[in-house]
């Protein structure tokens, strides 16, 4: 009797905590990034009833404990939003963040630029990744699409200037394809090239037909000139050579090579054959080009793509990647630690973050990610509610128990009487 009544109290025990469980994930329902617990219950040691060996069991159990408290690993829902910062891990995987102490690891991926552009969680905690090493004195050294992934141990907080410069690049080669017909007319062609300091001007070919022609095909002489786009009373530059082409109108040859850009040379470029300018009779007369180069830009605003790249977009129409945001990975999910809400700590149990690698040995992320999107709780509340009422049962049932072993003590202290 008495240890049913010990009994009894243990089932309470563990009951009230499983009802614990269940209410905490039902609490965090609408959580994002949540990841709700299980519960797991263990018999505790059992008492002999015989100190002579039988071939049945003569044991009686002595009650219940909560043994363990395991996270649910399947993926929650997945809810739109209207920002890039905000991400979403399809597959396995966790964001790392830090604060002052040691990094943590959360599937909430509502991140957002603070006030220095450090990009953050909205608790205020720097997330983690890999810098793309091509910010120099707030300014772009180099354009990339796609920043490679460091070693585990060298992440770092993903910290970005407020002022970032794309450095101006002058043009080095324009390219010029048309038609100028046969007849004895001016045609003109141009180009927008840009210049060392970044500033954008005129590239003009004017054709003239030489006069008397060599048969067969036609021969043109032509004038390049470099002007200020807004005046053409300024001239960097003119350079004159011929062009000719053969009896069906394919381009042959051309002396005008190279013309002064205010200081940047810039070739020239008419094509071969039929792959440019072309002197094409009963065909209309057309023109067209392509110049290299890029004016400078300042710093519009850091987004972030799907892949986890921190994207920089600059007045001048221009992106770069300057930095990539990491996702970890661990032997064990189930050994991590919850320190809060949607924060783990890793553990010898979890073991150390890795890093998934391909083939060629380099970092990746290892799995697929989306923006404008985040995951939400993955708490199924028909579940929780079932578990509920299932455990408030078992809570009914043991406190019956222990009612009856109550009952049971009292008749056997009142037979004395």
């Amino acid at each position: 009797m008495t240890q049913a009544f010990y009994t009894g109290l243990s089932g309470l025990k563990s009951s009230s905590y499983g009802i614990d469980v269940v209410s905490d994930n039902l609490a965090n329902v609408n959580t994002v990034g949540f990841r709700g617990s299980e519960y797991e219950f263990a018999s505790l040691f059992e008492t002999s009833m015989s100190t002579v060996k039988q071939s049945t069991s003569d044991t009686i159990g002595i009650g219940t404990t909560l043994q363990a408290t395991p996270m649910t690993e399947s993926t929650g829902s997945f809810l739109l939003t209207d920002r890039s910062t905000d991400l979403a891990i399809l597959g396995d995987g966790w964001f790392g963040v830090q604060g002052e102490g040691e990094p943590l690891y959360t599937r909430n991926g509502a991140f957002t630029f603070d006030e220095n552009d450090d990009l953050v969680t909205t608790d205020g905690f720097h997330v983690l990744g890999t810098m793309g090493g091509n910010i120099n004195d707030e300014t772009l050294t180099a354009q990339l699409t796609e920043v490679p992934l460091a070693d585990v141990n060298q992440q770092e907080k993903l910290r970005f200037p407020k002022t970032l410069t794309y450095p101006p690049e002058p043009t080095t080669q324009a390219q010029f394809m048309g038609n100028i017909g046969t007849v004895s007319e001016t045609r003109t062609m141009s180009a927008s090239v840009v210049d060392p300091n970044g500033v954008r001007n005129e590239l003009k070919l004017t054709f003239t037909m030489v006069d008397p022609q060599t048969p067969p095909g036609t021969q043109w002489s032509v004038t390049a000139t470099t002007q200020d786009i807004n005046d053409e009373t300024i001239i960097y530059d003119t350079q004159e050579g011929i062009v000719t082409f053969d009896e069906t109108g394919a381009l042959v040859s051309s002396t005008l090579t190279t013309i002064d850009n205010n200081g940047a040379p810039v070739a020239i470029d008419l094509g071969t054959g039929f792959g440019g300018v072309v002197s094409i009779s009963n065909v209309d007369i057309t023109a067209s080009s392509f110049a290299d180069g890029t004016i400078g830009g300042d710093l519009r605003g850091y987004d972030i793509n799907k892949n986890g790249e921190v994207i920089a977009t600059f007045t001048n129409g221009m992106q770069s990647s300057v930095g990539k945001i990491a996702v970890y990975h661990f032997q064990n999910d189930q050994g991590l630690n919850r320190v809060s809400g949607t924060y783990f700590s890793s553990s010898s149990n979890s073991g150390d973050p890795i890093f998934y690698k391909d083939a060629d040995g380099n970092n990746i992320t290892g799995t697929d990610m989306t923006n404008f999107k985040l995951e939400g709780s993955n708490v199924d509340m028909t579940i929780g509610l079932t578990d509920l009422i299932i455990l408030q049962r078992s809570y009914d049932a043991n406190s019956k128990s222990i009612t009856t072993a109550d009952e049971m003590m009292q008749k056997a202290l009142n037979m004395d009487a």
